[in-house]
């Protein structure tokens, strides 16, 4: 397998809260909620860089595509990472998701292994680390 990873799927209890989290409270790109003229198929999809999408689907609607029970649990399995060029964009990346409604669960605070990081939840208690490291580069 060569892997591609190039979607992340979160299953979400309020697809209109988490649209607003993300569009309005992070600024994340979209064209908003599409697919709603078929059964299950209301999407919310966030084209990010690198060919990266971020898509929010109702948890009963992914659980019913994929052929699993649904579930409300969401913590401690995974967290997503934001790589960000410096501390300070560590920091205000973190107080822009507070501000939309995220819990902070760990404030930004340099890290055993080199690097200066935060986490939070968001409104479906998915983990973000947001994360900056001196070897870790973003190319502009």
């Amino acid at each position: 397998m060569n892997p591609k990873i190039r979607i992340i799927t979160l299953g979400v209890s309020d697809l209109e809260r988490s649209l607003a989290f993300y569009r309005d409270g992070l600024g994340f790109p979209t064209e908003g909620i599409v697919g709603q003229e078929w059964e299950d198929g209301a999407i919310v999809l966030f084209n990010l860089d690198d060919d990266l999408t971020l898509s929010l689907y109702p948890t009963d609607s992914l659980a019913k595509d994929a052929n699993v029970p649904a579930t409300q649990s969401r913590l401690g399995a995974v967290s997503i990472g934001h790589l960000v060029a410096s501390k300070e964009a560590v920091d205000a990346v973190m107080k822009q998701a507070a501000s939309a409604g995220a819990v902070v669960t760990d404030p930004p605070h340099d890290r055993f292994w080199g690097g200066y990081s935060g986490y939070f939840h968001d409104p479906d208690g998915h983990l973000w680390e947001i994360v900056w490291h001196p070897k870790w580069s973003l190319a502009v």
